[in-house]
């Protein structure tokens, strides 16, 4: 067989190292007793995520970081812009909601199961009630009506819910803000009279007003 030549095998063998890159993990070579292990370059993705994200979190500014605090927990970024009398606020928002969330599910599911139960010709939980019992006018009409009100009392409270905890990220964000601006004793507020200039249709003229200049700092 005849052997290629020794610059067209580099070439070759240089291909198939740029088509696959990422194989070949490391090469011990054991033929002496100091054994050599060639590791060739190979990219760890999951670690330069992680660096990736967390060089991305230090550059971020202190409302960004504020914002991404309070997303992951809510809370968290009140914490860091050290308004800490908030985060109890934030709590006991979420354990009401929390609260008519799960009462407002559990009576919508027995409602919706009772009514499924007493149209099947069964027994249902207010089979035997003053009002919704089996047998009483309107009785399958009262049942369908509690059903539709606790689940749309359910639906709200999930909507008040994502609302509230966008506004917990929204809090801290504008909190964060707010620090960097001077909002001690020193601002100023300028009103001073003035006269404005208008165009009516023959010739310009002026005509009185004040003007109000409010001089801040930023920090």
């Amino acid at each position: 067989m005849k052997q290629l030549p020794y610059g067209l095998a580099v070439i070759l063998l240089g291909l198939l190292l740029q088509l696959f890159p990422g194989k070949a993990l490391g090469q011990v070579i054991t033929a002496g007793p100091d054994s050599v292990q060639v590791i060739t370059q190979e990219t760890d993705t999951t670690v330069q995520e992680k660096q990736f994200f967390l060089k991305g979190l230090r550059n971020l500014d202190r409302p960004g970081k504020a914002a991404i605090f309070s997303a992951v927990i809510p809370g968290l970024g009140q914490a860091y812009n050290k308004a800490y009398w908030k985060i109890p606020i934030i709590y006991a928002t979420g354990a009401v909601l929390g609260y008519f969330l799960i009462d407002n599910n559990n009576k919508y599911q027995d409602y919706r199961v009772a009514l499924n139960t007493r149209k099947s010709g069964g027994i249902d939980k207010y089979y035997d009630h003053p009002i919704l019992g089996k047998g009483l006018p309107n009785s399958e009409q009262a049942l369908k009506y509690y059903r539709d009100y606790y689940r749309r009392n359910r639906d709200l409270t999930i909507l008040l819910s994502v609302g509230a905890y966008t506004l917990n990220i929204a809090e801290a964000y504008v909190h964060a803000h707010m620090k960097d601006f001077d909002v001690s004793d020193n601002l100023s507020l300028r009103v001073q009279p003035d006269l404005m200039r208008v165009h009516p249709f023959h010739s310009p003229a002026l005509t009185p007003g004040l003007t109000l200049t409010l001089y801040t700092k930023s920090k």
